[in-house]
């Protein structure tokens, strides 16, 4: 399959912030450990490997095996699994939420770029072995942002009265959305085989985590995808030390809140704000803040308290009910995976880059971290109409009524340009100038003034001509305009709309094997993929 590539920050779609980073611009040096470039590799591998043991590896494998034990394994994960027991086996790690049915493309784009980031690392250093890890969100309370996905510019969506986190929540009501989803995707092998993928995961699966973890094992783990949920108590114990500390010395609050604050310094956005306790407290139905008030701890919204004694009693006998924040999942995360890359997308970038300070505190190796793979996929028939469109990859990024203004000033007969007129009317202006001078100011102001209405009035003509030939060219301007909402769904970037069922409709089972093909994370540039 074809593709064509173009910088991010040409694509419109990516913040300075992103842009600046893939530059590497020295005054984001102080945001990160090592720029992800395959040579830096080798010491972030010596650094992890000095601090992370042989006992958290134990307890990882463990963890892992007892996650699985309900699921149907490849034997390269199998495999990946046995190797984190060994020290010279390192991860390298996306996360995403339990979005329905994947949610949009680039759930796919994140997890593709993990997995061929391990083949890239493991011809380079082939003394040494690669885990490609999704970490599932399972612990996130905010349902209304995975519950949901997009088919054909339909919403499909679950109803769920549950609380808590959304691992947890059992697949109630998922047989109605089912039935919709079937109606909808119609007929053929890639939709039925769409509809056993969604009725095996979400139909015979009790809560979402299982059911994720079917789905993206079903999707990935012929590629030895290895799949973790942070829920779990025994990986949870290995936190005790850093939850401490956080309870007792709000350590990333007082580490993340200067850095956020010399980020924003340096003319950039602030992702994430850290709370004085970047802790929740978790329950069966329960995830809330814990907040602390005069030296007593409060589930916030609850009855529930504790002294500091009794809170970290607690802590050691029941770690399971501590759940981290966006602030500290990264740390919970390092802690207790040998791990030497995060792959995000722009936003998270963005607050990792708030938590290096954070890591140094506690002394855990800061990962490097890689922006994922974007991509524009183009079916057969866009692809024709494109270029007979005679439209460029770049100009496909722009704005709607950039674009449309842009061919019709192309294709139209009539010149609609008028820079000749505004220079002869600067010229005849200048003139006017040199006899201003020689009056008073209140005379060359009147000049001023009569060039600034004359220039306008140009501006003006001007659009009233460029809206005179869209309107001739109509039948140009809509299919441009269809194509474009095509490729842009609701004026943004495909993967951030788009479900994978349209595409597997179209490719079927070779999207993914596609995709791990074209596909180079270290690439560092936006991907146009065209049929």
């Amino acid at each position: 399959m074809p593709s064509d590539c173009i910088p991010f920050s040409d694509t419109n779609y990516f913040s300075s912030l992103i842009c600046d980073y893939l530059e590497e611009k020295p005054e984001l040096h102080s945001f990160y450990n090592r720029y992800p470039k395959l040579e830096n590799f080798k010491n972030q591998i010596i650094e992890k490997q000095a601090s992370f043991s042989d006992e958290n590896r134990a307890i990882v494998v463990k963890a892992l095996q007892e996650q699985y034990k309900n699921s149907i394994l490849s034997d390269v994960t199998v495999k990946h699994i046995a190797f984190l027991e060994q020290s010279n086996t390192f991860t390298v790690v996306t996360g995403h939420q339990l979005n329905l049915f994947t949610g949009p493309l680039y759930f796919l784009y994140k997890i593709i770029s993990t997995i061929n980031l391990t083949k890239i690392l493991k011809e380079k250093y082939p003394e040494y072995n690669f885990v490609p890890i999704y970490w599932m969100a399972t612990e996130d309370h905010d349902f209304d942002e995975i519950n949901y996905f997009n088919l054909f510019g339909k919403k499909i969506q679950w109803s769920h009265k549950d609380g808590g986190a959304v691992g947890d929540f059992d697949t109630k009501g998922l047989d109605k959305v089912f039935e919709v989803f079937s109606s909808e995707i119609g007929l053929g092998q890639n939709a039925e085989r769409l509809k056993l993928l969604f009725k095996e995961a979400y139909i015979t699966h009790g809560n979402l985590a299982a059911a994720t973890r079917y789905l993206a094992n079903e999707l990935f783990g012929a590629y030895g995808l290895v799949i973790i949920d942070g829920d779990d108590k025994a990986l949870k114990r290995l936190l005790i030390p850093f939850v401490e500390k956080e309870l007792v010395s709000k350590v990333s609050y007082t580490t993340v809140l200067p850095k956020a604050k010399q980020l924003e310094a340096a003319g950039y956005k602030v992702q994430v704000n850290p709370r004085e306790i970047n802790l929740f407290y978790l329950d069966k139905g329960l995830r809330e803040r814990i907040i602390e008030k005069e030296g007593r701890y409060y589930v916030n919204e609850t009855d529930i308290s504790w002294s500091e004694k009794e809170l970290i009693n607690h802590l050691y006998e029941m770690p399971e009910r501590f759940s981290p924040n966006v602030m500290m999942r990264p740390l919970y995360q390092e802690v207790i995976l040998p791990n030497l890359c995060y792959i995000g997308g722009g936003g998270e970038l963005a607050y990792w880059m708030e938590l290096k300070d954070y890591f140094e505190a506690v002394e855990i190796p800061f990962p490097m971290l890689l922006l994922r793979n974007s991509v524009l996929i183009q079916k057969a028939k866009q692809t024709k109409k494109i270029e007979k469109l005679n439209v460029s990859d770049r100009e496909l990024f722009l704005k709607q009524h950039e674009l449309i203004n842009l061919k019709v000033r192309q294709i139209s007969d009539i010149d609609i340009n008028f820079d000749t007129q505004r220079k002869h009317l600067k010229e005849q202006f200048q003139a006017m100038y040199e006899v201003a001078k020689q009056t008073d100011v209140t005379f060359y102001n009147a000049v001023k003034a009569q060039e600034t209405k004359q220039l306008k009035g140009i501006d003006t003509l001007e659009k009233r001509l460029l809206k005179a030939q869209r309107y001739k060219l109509s039948d140009h301007v809509k299919r441009l305009t269809i194509l474009q909402n095509e490729l842009f769904p609701n004026q943004s970037l495909q993967e951030r709309n788009t479900n994978f069922s349209e595409m597997y409709l179209e490719y079927g089972e070779d999207l993914i094997p596609i995709l791990i093909n074209c596909l180079n994370p270290l690439q560092g540039e936006f991907v146009i993929l065209k049929q």
